[in-house]
């Protein structure tokens, strides 16, 4: 019996290590059932079916409204008789990223976009199911809907539960609504089908991942992933593509290498971003690991001073913003255009470009030097030449590749 009981001790802790997310699940209704202030919040989340939207999700930010605040608002925006609005209402309170005090304090002035629940119901227009949270010069920190005028803020009054690194609940002084909120708009709305480059559109930012990924054709492989396990897409931004020096420029690839640069920004699984903060695996691979073979054209995801940061050998990126989220797609930005090792190389001690990877040009000194033959080492003095014989076979295979490129 004591040798089941550390079994089973054992087995829980090995879940938790290596499968995180299914060794924590959230239950915001448990949580806020200490908090009596804040029962009326409570009772509507659960009314409107939000902690069922929260199963799956491992890093959330809840922002609460106290009893005594939350009556006042929902009479002040006839909210009471209305919910399928109201749900929508509650989700934008929801952010979908684990935001500690200190998190909260290290926000630029500029603020930090961080995108809600609502966002990810394909209901809200554009980018609008974002929130801005700012950090003022008092230190009062502030939430506040997207838009050039926000119409609704709240303040963070304090910190009521955590659970690092997957849930804070915050209460704040409002009610929040997402700016140009169509109060009109039913839940029961049919959806219309996902648009991958309409996201990418409307998010303002991602206009060249946009343009590229509409010339390239895929749209339909990635649209025909989504029924399997999902996918998740990491977009560079438009200032992500501008800073791409003149020997890493995408336009001077051939359409097929341009093709597996794209899918290498896809991840054939569906990843919230709690998922990729906690993931056991650093390297995942691909869309073109499947089409270039197993070990080739994988990224290292980690978490790096509270962000998730992807390696790809060359460039590191980080996610600056979740695009778009609703299981079982995700398109997060990232700040620079995750290059491939297996196409941009270095060389003679420079960044450069390398051959396409499916043309794959023979190694210099493979045709002069037979098999088993060693290299001279650099510096030894060595001296390697082609004699005539062996320059015109190399010019050939140079032909050779140049047409299979065309």
């Amino acid at each position: 019996m004591a040798f089941f009981r550390h079994s089973h001790f054992t087995l829980v802790i090995l879940t938790g290590l290596l499968f995180p997310s299914l060794a924590f699940c959230i239950d915001v209704t448990t949580l806020l059932s200490s908090f009596p202030d804040l029962s009326d919040f409570s009772r509507l989340l659960s009314d409107c079916a939000v902690p069922d939207d929260l199963t799956h999700r491992s890093s959330i930010t809840l922002l609460a409204v106290p009893n005594s605040l939350l009556q006042s608002a929902l009479a002040s925006d006839d909210l009471t008789h209305r919910p399928s609005i109201l749900s929508d209402v509650l989700r934008y309170h929801v952010l979908l990223q684990y935001l500690s005090w200190p998190n909260l304090r290290e926000i630029p002035p500029s603020g930090k976009l961080v995108t809600t629940l609502f966002q990810t119901t394909g209901r809200a227009h554009s980018d609008l199911g974002a929130v801005n949270v700012t950090l003022n010069a008092r230190g009062n920190i502030t939430v506040c809907s997207l838009s050039p005028f926000p119409s609704s803020n709240a303040t963070f009054l304090s910190l009521v539960k955590t659970l690092p690194y997957n849930i804070s609940i915050f209460t704040v002084d409002s009610l929040l609504l997402p700016y140009g909120f169509d109060l009109a708009a039913s839940e029961d709305a049919p959806q219309t089908r996902l648009n991958i480059t309409r996201i990418l559109s409307d998010g303002k930012n991602f206009n060249v991942a946009a343009a590229m990924l509409l010339a390239s054709g895929l749209i339909e492989e990635f649209e025909d992933d989504e029924h399997g396990a999902g996918i998740t897409i990491f977009a560079p931004t438009d200032t992500a593509f501008s800073d791409l020096p003149p020997a890493e420029n995408l336009q001077s690839l051939s359409a097929n290498t341009k093709s597996v640069v794209l899918k290498f920004h896809v991840l054939n699984s569906y990843y919230p971003l709690g998922s990729l903060e906690s993931i056991v695996n650093p390297v995942q691979p691909t869309l073109a690991t499947e089409d270039m073979g197993a070990g080739r054209y994988t990224l290292n995801i980690t978490r790096v001073n509270g962000s998730v940061a992807i390696d790809t050998g060359i460039v590191q990126a980080e996610i600056t913003q979740t695009v778009f989220d609703q299981n079982p797609v995700a398109v997060f930005a990232v700040s620079r255009v995750l290059l491939p090792r297996e196409v941009f190389g270095r060389e003679n001690g420079r960044m450069g470009m390398a051959a396409p990877p499916e043309i794959g040009l023979p190694p210099e000194n493979s045709i002069q030097n037979p098999p088993g033959h060693m290299e001279t080492p650099p510096g030894s003095g060595g001296d390697v030449r082609s004699n005539g014989g062996n320059g015109d076979m190399e010019i050939f295979f140079i032909l050779l590749a140049v047409c299979f490129e065309y």
